[in-house]
């Protein structure tokens, strides 16, 4: 299969407890316990998920206890979210609720450079 071209469904009828890391693209309307690691996700509604999230992008619309680590953030109405939000790029529904707090990662990257200071020979 081509790279990025294929994706995986997690069926609302299944539970995985264990963590999760895939290269393709998940749509989960099942139950996770453990962490998840992927290109994209896409968390149905019904959905649970306890553990870190960590992908490029991410549309949640379940709910999720963990910390959430993405590029491109969706939290939809229907989300419950339990954790520390890190994104690039965040737009969230009016109606979602989340409990924990939002950096974005830049944040997290950019430290503060010490500055120099040079004395004047005279």
């Amino acid at each position: 299969m081509a790279n990025g071209s294929t994706f995986s469904v997690i069926g609302a009828d299944v539970t995985i407890r264990g963590d999760i890391s895939a290269t393709a693209d998940l749509h989960i309307d099942g139950t996770i316990e453990g962490d998840i690691k992927c290109a994209s996700l896409v968390q149905g509604e019904k959905s649970s998920i306890s553990g870190a999230v960590v992908a490029e992008s991410a549309r949640l619309a379940g709910k999720v206890t963990g910390s959430i680590t993405a590029r491109e953030l969706v939290i939809l109405r229907t989300a419950r979210i339990e954790g520390d939000v890190h994104y690039d790029a965040l737009t969230i529904e009016q109606g979602a609720e989340v409990d924990g707090r939002f950096a974005p990662n830049a944040r997290t990257a950019v430290k503060a450079v010490p500055t120099q200071q040079v004395e004047a020979a005279e």
